[in-house]
């Protein structure tokens, strides 16, 4: 089905700042955002975009210019991301947990023209300009918390400073709207270029046809903004329907997500939360886990990683709602294949979002049969258009208007998909391909395991056996033969690790992805030794 059967389609012109702005223009008084400092209503916030884009016009920036957004989520983050593209500049939001290194290639590879950043991410930017020999025209600087240099100016004086700008840039569906910067997880991230039409089809084909978002929800997504996901959760798809959003500088830490649900921090509670696996496991796993009469919730998103079936069912159990697990990228914005909130099979990432065409490809590129895993390549309307700068991988990735998301997937009986792992995470145990997800999800229906990560490691003879690195809950024991155990009475018995290591941390990278890479490469540098 294609994506003009499920969504109107846009006109000839179209700015998708200006667009949300539209949407929202009878909710003047209506709470948009909540933030640890105030809150910020639909009145304000379509003024201070407006505000926005006509500073960063007076600074001399030109249309596609972009402008690097270092920001914590605050209700300076929509402000400035909307303003920028409502100006027709491209905003590039990044990670604010990166290094002076970090921020310099991004500065470099974006040429940025001008940065909003938050006062607690200044100095790490300040020590990314003294690297880099690319020069800012202007630095913007939210919360500030020391004096500022002659050099920056405070955001909030930076607004207050400019009429807002009379009218939107007159940009097209196909124009690049904004930037997204994958993970980066095994090298320098790649800047994955979106026009201003994708985060319309997500909100059209998801937030509304899937998870039927709507004005009365009050939104809270762990996943930050600066994530495909969260910017989703946070901001295309709530100010696509009118509804308000809860913002959390701090860390999604278990504590910081429970004074959010139960309304502790603006007096509201979300009726939809959005997180990843990482974040439920540890959710589940606390002490001051809050009980379902004491939040307001209808329903829980996951995406990220895939869901392991008993993560989502001890939720459920607990709360009385469903977690809706799917899977989206970077390249794709935002999710297209997913469960349904009437229709959950945990375990699975649930069947192909309606505007996207799904197909799983053997290595000689023909479709595999269902019950075999297979790459998982996405046709539909919210892909990237390239990665900037990056012609060898936008060719690898972006093949003929099929994207190569990476990942292994097997197609269910019921039409419904399962996770396999990423292409290059699978192992080939005696000649059959294992899915490490599968042992990991085993492993974690244990009720002394928090997380664990399987890789492939060889053995004396050089043939790949299966190693599990396993992170216990606080004050849990289990020994690793209980283990091995546990996972051949529920597995095929090849399937089971042969080695069973037990660790206080698994690396991930800062959308909570388990980076078993960098397990592979500690395995490696111990046997070398």
């Amino acid at each position: 089905m294609s994506a003009e059967q499920n969504a109107p389609p846009l006109p000839a012109r179209f700015n998708f700042a200006q667009h949300l702005l539209e949407c929202n223009a009878g909710r003047a008084e209506k709470l948009a955002y909540i933030d640890d400092f105030g809150a910020l209503s639909y009145g304000e916030l379509a003024l201070r975009v407006r505000q926005v884009a006509a500073g960063l016009r007076s600074l001399g920036l030109k249309r596609e210019e972009r402008v690097l957004l270092v920001m914590q989520d605050c209700n300076d983050w929509p402000v400035a991301f909307l303003g920028a593209m409502y100006a027709g500049l491209v905003p590039v939001p990044v990670n604010t947990l990166l290094t002076a290194d970090d921020y310099a290639y991004m500065l470099e590879h974006s040429r940025a023209q001008a940065v909003l950043v938050s006062g607690a991410v200044l100095p790490a930017l300040t020590a990314a300009m003294i690297k880099s020999d690319h020069e800012v025209q202007k630095v913007i600087v939210s919360h500030p918390l020391a004096p500022l240099h002659p050099a920056e100016v405070e955001y909030e004086a930076f607004v207050k400073a400019h009429a807002p700008a009379p009218r939107p840039a007159s940009t097209s569906p196909d124009d690049p709207g904004f930037w997204l910067y994958s993970s980066g997880s095994t090298g320098r991230p790649k800047g994955a270029v979106h026009s201003h039409a994708n985060p319309y089809w997500t909100i059209e084909l998801y937030a509304k046809a899937v998870l039927g978002l709507a004005e009365a929800d009050v939104c809270f997504s762990a996943a930050k903004l600066f994530f495909a996901y969260g910017l989703g959760n946070a901001l295309s798809f709530p100010l696509g329907v009118g509804a308000t959003v809860i913002l959390m500088a701090e860390r999604p830490t278990p504590e910081a997500t429970f004074r959010r649900l139960v309304g502790s921090v603006g007096g509201i509670r979300p009726t939809v939360f959005f997180g990843a696996p990482t974040g439920y496991a540890g959710m589940l796993a606390h002490a001051q886990l809050p009980g379902a009469n004491d939040v307001a919730l209808r329903m829980a998103s996951s995406a990220g990683e895939a869901l392991p079936a008993e993560i989502g069912e001890r939720f459920t159990r607990h709360f009385g709602v469903d977690i809706v697990d799917g899977i989206g990228s970077t390249e794709m914005l935002h999710i297209f294949l997913s469960n349904r909130p009437e229709r959950i099979r945990y375990g699975t990432t649930g069947w192909p979002v309606a505007g996207y065409d799904i197909e799983l490809r053997a290595d000689d590129n023909k479709a595999v049969p269902d019950g075999e895993p297979g790459d998982l390549y996405i046709h539909g309307p919210s892909s990237a258009l390239m990665y900037w700068g990056s012609r060898d991988k936008s060719r690898e990735t972006f093949q003929g208007g099929w994207t190569k998301s990476g990942d292994k997937y097997i197609r269910n009986a019921d039409g419904s998909y399962t996770y396999a792992g990423r292409s290059d995470d699978m192992l080939k145990v005696s000649g059959i391909y294992v899915s490490p997800f599968e042992i990991e999800a085993t492993l974690v229906q244990h009720p002394s395991v928090l997380e664990a990560a399987v890789i492939g490691t060889p053995d004396a003879e050089g043939l790949t056996k299966a190693k599990a690195f396993v992170v216990l809950k606080q004050g849990h024991q289990v020994s690793e033969a209980e283990l091995k155990v546990f996972v051949k009475d529920r597995l095929a018995p090849y399937k089971y690790p042969r080695l069973i290591e037990f660790i206080d941390d698994l690396p991930k990278t800062a959308t909570g992805k388990i980076q078993r890479f960098k397990l592979r490469q500690r395995e490696a540098a111990a046997a070398a030794q």
